[in-house]
């Protein structure tokens, strides 16, 4: 049975940890692999407390046939049916509703994040569900300031990760880090080897539409984290009569899981040629700016001129600018990437 609890404290992989390393590497993956990640290191968290949860109770001599199937039901339908009803109510106030003054905006979100968690806990259901789906829905609507608060939350989701590793410096004990070293070592690359590929690819086989290459990059991209903490608190907090030292093991499998694959995934989607040139990672994790009107502009190529005799491709042009149409002896010309600047020539350029 520990073994069990254990399995389902680190079975979620960690959000920020994904985010991070892509964004910071700007790695744009091929066949939209991003997005998926995004979706599947955001959603396993409630699973994996859900999961937590049954196994302390079991472990405590808590659990019942009827308590257990009651348990999961009030778990997904409460968790998903408060999400889905507080993430329409925030919608709703932020489209009929502006507070006057910088700030207030940020401290109402603030207070839906924490409802959103604390309504479906108090009557049995799962407050992490509940906040995803509050997230993922107000993430997908338009409002005034949704910039700001992009940021906000960046900023807040930051320090979030500082708070909850520097608990775990404070409730790990050094001198019982070596008895779980091994343990954890083992752990880590079973899940790495074994337990990952043979749980991706039994939900992406069918599909039939997943390569090998790209199944086995998402099945490296399994970082433990934050979350794995979290739960690693929650089962020692519980109390439950343990015969191994479950927070230590989990505190060396973050640090490995972190330190070594985190770092190698950048050689991992090269050697399995999942790198995109021609996509923008930041559009996927978080980069998120507010619709604007487009501007148009002109320049005229004089034989002087860096870009007479070039290519629009060798350019090297913003991604937010694209030369909308060339004038040329009053031709037009519609741009390709092979097409040839001329001195004479007027360009009409769009920034977005």
């Amino acid at each position: 049975m520990e073994s069990f609890l254990l399995g389902s404290v680190v079975s979620s992989t960690d959000a920020a940890s994904v985010f991070s390393i892509l964004r910071s590497k700007k790695l744009v993956l091929k066949n939209n692999t991003a997005p998926k990640l995004e979706m599947e290191s955001g959603s396993n968290d409630p699973f994996s407390y859900m999961l937590t949860a049954l196994m302390l109770s079991i472990l405590n001599g808590k659990a019942t046939g009827l308590g257990i199937s009651w348990m999961l039901f009030a778990q997904l339908a409460f968790g998903a049916g408060c999400g889905v009803l507080i993430a329409k109510v925030a919608s709703w106030i932020l489209d009929r509703f502006r507070i006057k003054g910088e700030g207030f905006d940020s401290l109402f979100i603030l207070s839906v994040a924490i409802l959103s968690y604390a309504i479906p806990d108090l009557i049995g259901g799962n407050g992490y569900l509940s906040t995803y789906i509050v997230g993922i829905m107000l993430g997908n609507s338009d409002f005034p300031g949704k910039k700001a608060l992009v940021n906000f939350f960046d900023g807040i989701t930051g320090l979030m990760q500082v708070l909850i590793f520097f608990l775990l410096g404070l409730l790990a004990r050094p001198a019982l880090l070596h008895k779980a070293v091994l343990p954890a070592i083992a752990i880590f690359f079973f899940m790495l080897l074994v337990a990952r590929p043979l749980a991706v690819a039994g939900i992406l086989t069918p599909f039939r539409k997943y390569s090998f290459k790209q199944q086995s990059l998402i099945s490296f991209v399994g970082l433990r984290g934050a979350a794995s903490i979290v739960f690693a608190i929650m089962a020692m907090t519980d109390n439950p009569l343990l015969e191994n030292d479950i927070f230590n093991i989990v505190f060396c499998l973050v640090l490995i899981s972190i330190s070594m694959q985190g770092s190698l995934i950048p050689w991992v989607a090269g050697k399995l040629d999942m790198l995109d040139a021609d996509a923008d990672v930041m559009k996927t994790f978080n980069d998120y700016s507010e619709g604007t009107q487009m501007q148009f502009g002109s320049i005229d190529i004089d034989p002087m001129s860096k870009w007479s005799g070039k290519k629009v491709m060798d350019l090297g042009l913003p991604r937010n600018v694209l030369i909308a149409l060339i004038l040329r002896n009053r031709e037009r010309i519609i741009p390709r990437g092979d097409t040839m600047l001329e001195a004479g020539d007027t360009l009409v350029i769009l920034k977005t």
